[in-house]
């Protein structure tokens, strides 16, 4: 029995590559209510690694910590430990705006500082905030002579996930703006992937990974090592190391919310919390709200962009669009195509934007103006085509121009192909990268702290992912970062049945997105047909959350739809509250939120090509109080395949908080419900 435990032993205990007498825990702590715990460990080469353990069960078996330098020896062995502290912090904040008005940002930090005696007492700090939905940590380096510059070529970061996984994850460095499909595999086969990357444990426990706070750094992918051992892979800069940083630096936190479901990765708010506060401000003047505007009609290939018989961005359109969001409630005009320079081959390029100058046909003055008569905004557009070099020598100009007419939120672009967005150097030559590199962050961040200078609010497509810093500059308001609708009218191919049922648990884990849901008409460009019902469609301005949000069909759609259209014109985009009442990742997801200006609470529900009957209990209703339900669903015959997928039914009930309603969902389909405290 003896022989037998000790050859146990040395059997697990390998995963560092070395025996497991080796591997002392230095430090260690748990979750404040002890859900979660976190070891740190060194072996008898001073390497570092960590563990993470979740109600006793594995979830992160030893995992390496470390760097690779350009310009120094990797810091990676030779270790001792210098010190080690826990403390444990409480507070609720409140959001400007969001998902749920107050956020509680309780758990227990531990802090690892440590030494390389060996290689010139250098210093590193390894900081672990531990909650009861999961972990962050990151990496801090002190002001210190012996590296006071340091150039990182990559991450020797580790997440050895403890049991067989499941995975629902995007490629890494492929096309930008985070648009691939979402590939659904066993951990163990995925590529380079992108975060957030979420996974399922053989026993149902979930893990998102993803990182928090990214600033002044590269994005971070994973690489799958071995098995279901991934690396942290920084997005590689073009020009030299991964990171150059000088001085004391934080690097951004590696993030793991970890729940028993789907449903529970969606509630954390852990990301957010490991954010700064606000460095803004006064934020009033940032406004959650709905928009239209002049876009689907160039998507469906009968507008354009560009100057010419078919431009679409013209004083009179624009009017037209006014005039709509005017009568039915809509704040914002989104216009594309305004400004001089699509005419170039501007995807590839994008050198002859302008972002002051108008098309002959658009009056920038008079339409800013004939909105402000009639209680709308133009809601401002820059297209850079990933010239940032082009973009950055105008933006001051353009921010300006906008203030001056009362423009308060733009939508940013950057198409290009991957690997292509455009830099300046500090040697005054441009080349070429990925736009999450070092230098794509900087912009990205740039753009958005340069806008809240003039009170502007940003929504960026093509953008670096969300990290959370919504929470420390409240004006970037939301992005795109996902396949959108537009994918619908291409048709090359479409969003598939079941791409919102994965957004909710993989993309919306990281934050808002601009998905311009609402396309009543299903139908794209050249007849290509959605992969949706009309219920869906509404649904989805439930579940698919943003603070601003487009209704992208034209204006005879909705008029040509009123029964739909209502629930569009009433639902809100500012939450007071936030319940996700069930899902699966690809399947379905019901989600409940309380408007913030209002006591009405409003459920979205979405499904995969698969019909389903599920459960909504009204628990989170206000008890002792009738609510009248407005219900948007699909009929009984509806069915994305076919032309029944118009098929929408809209009935009131009475109902309160201990009613349990059975929500139908058609092939496809999905169901948006108003609940209203009765007068």
């Amino acid at each position: 029995m003896h022989i037998r435990r000790i050859a146990a032993v040395l059997a697990a205990s390998f995963t560092l590559g070395l025996p497991a007498w080796a591997q002392q825990v230095i430090a260690s702590a748990a979750s404040p209510g002890k859900v979660i715990a976190v070891e740190v460990q060194l072996d008898n080469g001073g390497k570092l690694a960590y563990t993470v353990k979740r109600r006793g069960k594995d979830i992160i078996s030893p995992s390496r910590l470390g760097f690779n330098l350009a310009n120094a020896p990797k810091l990676d062995g030779g270790f001792t430990l210098r010190d080690k502290a826990v403390s444990e912090h409480d507070a609720t904040w409140e959001q400007p705006w969001g998902e749920r008005q107050f956020v509680r940002n309780h758990y227990r930090e531990l802090r690892v500082e440590l030494e390389q005696p060996n290689r010139g007492k250098r210093r590193l700090a390894v900081v672990f905030r531990i909650y009861d939905d999961g972990i962050g940590f990151r990496y801090e380096f002190p002001d210190q002579p012996q590296l006071r510059d340091a150039e990182i070529l990559d991450e020797l970061t580790e997440f050895t996930v403890a049991q067989p996984a499941t995975a629902w994850w995007m490629p890494a460095g492929e096309l930008p703006g985070l648009e691939e499909e979402i590939r659904k595999s066993p951990l163990a086969e995925i590529g380079i992937a992108n975060t957030p990357l979420t996974v399922r444990l053989d026993d149902g426990t979930h893990v998102a990974f993803h990182e928090a706070a990214l600033v002044d750094y590269a994005s971070m992918w994973l690489r799958k090592v071995d098995g279901q051992k991934l690396r942290a892979m920084l997005a590689p800069s073009s020009h030299g190391p991964a990171v150059v940083r000088h001085g004391a630096f934080t690097t951004p936190w590696r993030t793991m919310q970890i729940a028993d479901n789907a449903a529970g990765l969606y509630m954390s708010d852990l990301v957010l919390n490991l954010n700064e506060p606000n460095k803004l401000g006064d934020v009033s003047w940032v406004k959650p709200s709905k928009f239209v505007g002049v876009w689907w009609e160039m998507h469906l290939q009968s507008g354009t962009w560009n100057a010419g018989p078919k431009h679409a961005a013209n004083t009179a359109n624009t009017k037209r669009y006014i005039d709509f969001a005017a009568k039915n409630g809509f704040r914002g005009v989104l216009v594309e195509g305004w400004n001089r320079g699509w005419e170039s081959d501007w995807g590839h390029g994008g050198a002859d934007f302008s972002f002051t100058e108008s098309y002959p046909d658009f009056d920038l003055p008079a339409l800013a103006s004939y909105a402000k008569s009639k209680g709308v905004r133009l809601i401002g557009h820059h297209e850079t085509g990933a010239n940032l070099p082009a973009y950055e020598k105008q933006m001051d100009a353009a921010y300006r121009l906008y203030a001056k007419h009362g423009v308060d939120s733009v939508k940013s672009g950057y198409v290009h192909d991957a690997g292509t967005m455009q830099f300046a150097g500090s040697d005054g030559k441009v080349y070429y990268g990925h736009y999450d590199s070092q230098d794509g962050v900087r912009h990205f961040l740039k753009a958005v702290t340069e806008a809240a200078k003039y009170r502007i609010a940003v929504d960026t497509h093509e953008p670096i992912k969300d990290t959370g810093l919504r929470r420390t500059y409240p004006n970037w308001m939301s992005r795109e970062g996902a396949r959108g609708v537009e994918y619908n009218a291409w048709g090359n191919p479409p969003n598939s049945v079941d791409h919102e049922a994965k957004l909710v648990f993989t993309r919306m884990l990281s934050g808002p997105m601009d998905y311009t849901p609402g396309v009543l008409s299903l139908v794209g460009a050249e007849g290509k047909v959605f992969n949706s019902t009309q219920a869906k469609q509404l649904a989805n301005f439930v579940v698919i959350y943003s603070p601003l949000a487009m209704a992208a069909d034209l204006p005879e759609n909705y008029e040509k739809y009123p029964a739909a259209f209502k629930f569009i014109r009433d639902v809100p985009t500012d939450w007071a509250d936030t319940r996700v009442i069930d899902g699966a990742v690809g399947e379905y997801a019901t989600i409940a939120r309380k408007d913030r200006n209002s006591k009405d609470w409003y459920v979205g529900a979405v499904t995969d090509g698969n019909a389903r009957t599920l459960a909504l209990p009204l628990s989170f209703l206000d008890a002792g109080k009738t609510y009248v339900a407005e219900i948007y669903r699909d009929g009984d015959g509806a069915d994305y395949r076919s032309e029944r997928r118009f098929d929408l039914v809209v009935e009131k009930r009475n109902v309160t908080a201990k009613d349990v309603l059975q929500l139908k969902l058609a092939p496809g389909g999905g169901q948006a419900i108003r609940f209203a405290p009765q007068r």
